[in-house]
């Protein structure tokens, strides 16, 4: 869809048939905020500090940590003390939501986060994932039938060092096991007090309602960013009418929007990125335009570029909870600061209007990767 078609009715009839004005869910948000301070906060756009968001139930930080990179998923090598200390240091920054799955290392994320947080556990709110054939040999095949999610959860538990999965998300919808059948499995796990919520990651509404109406969702997880804003249309309704979070991974667009990536940027066969189309170096010098653009209103709100990144979309509703990851302290300093900023009504827009008039080159995925995507 050509992009200025596709804000068009991003912003207007697809959203506006489940009374989800973009500008309508900013100025709630606004409104929420001051309520809480009992104050307007002027033109600053700055927010109070203790803000919570809710997923559909689960109070959490309004910025998560995605704890993938942390296994080398970009590239390189991560010593376990320094990745400990790192996601402490997350909580002593106010993080509270802490996002890994099975599959990442495989299980080496999971390991990590439970040694890390195990002794602030009742603080903190810990999502992992099932859905891929780990225990089988194979990685990158989705199982998500019951006996292989039972088993999958059980090791969790005991990476995670805890007794409760605060967000147990189905990684990759299988269709091979009908989503009925998996949520009525996490309900029941639910009701053994071994998962609180349960949740969905790049899931069609379709599937979204079809599993809503046997276990509640609360949250789904998607890729989402200021250059990807797809779920805008297809889930973003849907979401809003059944009051489930929505959890947005990659939001600094696999750090392209950091604007660090420039047009001579290359990727190692060991950097997820590269066999990505939007990061080949055509793609790379094609869209270079989208960096100035975000360069420029972070310059303008006074702040990094991945910090504007984040407060765009932390603007754009009141229930996204972004969840950039990093191996790095500054840059985990960096994300946690766009937490206090938000933009207005008028420069969301504004930004948006200038956003449509750019193309870009490249789709977010490579071909398996999107073969496993629920459509």
């Amino acid at each position: 869809m050509d992009r200025r078609k596709f804000l068009k009715s991003a912003s207007g009839l697809a959203l506006m048939a489940a009374g989800a004005l973009t500008g309508t869910s900013r100025v709630l948000a606004a409104t929420d905020a001051m309520a809480a301070t009992g104050k307007d906060k002027g033109r600053t756009g700055r927010q109070p500090k203790a803000e919570r968001r809710n997923l559909g139930g689960m109070s959490v930080s309004p910025i998560g940590l995605g704890c993938l990179p942390m296994v080398g998923y970009y590239g390189g090598r991560y010593d376990r003390r320094d990745m400990v200390a790192l996601i402490r240091r997350a909580y002593e920054k106010g993080v509270t939501l802490f996002d890994t799955a099975e599959v990442y290392g495989p299980y080496t994320s999971e390991e990590w986060v439970g040694e890390a947080l195990q002794p602030i556990r009742d603080n903190v709110k810990i999502a992992t994932k099932f859905g891929f054939g780990v225990e089988e040999g194979r990685p990158t095949a989705l199982n998500s039938s019951v006996a292989h999610m039972r088993r999958a959860v059980e090791g969790s538990l005991r990476r995670l060092r805890t007794d409760h999965i605060d967000l147990l998300y189905q990684h990759r919808v299988d269709p091979a096991t009908p989503i009925e059948e998996v949520a009525d499995a996490v309900a029941q796990l639910i009701k053994e007090g071994k998962v609180l919520h349960f949740g969905l990651s790049e899931a069609s509404a379709r599937t979204i309602r079809r599993a809503h109406s046997v276990c509640p969702v609360s949250a789904v997880q998607s890729e989402y960013a200021i250059w990807w804003r797809e779920p805008e249309l297809k889930i973003f309704p849907t979401l809003e009418e059944l009051g489930i979070g929505f959890v947005p991974y990659c939001p600094l667009g696999r750090g392209y929007l950091t604007c660090t990536i420039g047009e001579d940027s290359r990727f190692g066969s060991d950097d997820r990125r590269h066999n990505l189309p939007r990061f080949t170096p055509q793609a790379l010098r094609y869209n270079r335009p989208l960096t100035e653009l975000v360069g420029r209103w972070a310059r303008r709100k006074g702040i990094t570029p991945a910090q504007f990144s984040l407060v765009w979309m932390l603007s754009r509703r009141p229930w996204i909870v972004p969840i950039p990851g990093t191996t790095s302290a500054a840059h985990l300093d960096d994300f946690i600061g766009a937490a206090g900023v938000r933009l207005t009504p008028d420069e969301a827009d504004e930004f948006d209007m200038e956003y449509s008039r750019i193309d870009l080159m490249g789709h977010r995925a490579d071909p398996f990767t999107e073969s496993q995507i629920d459509k």
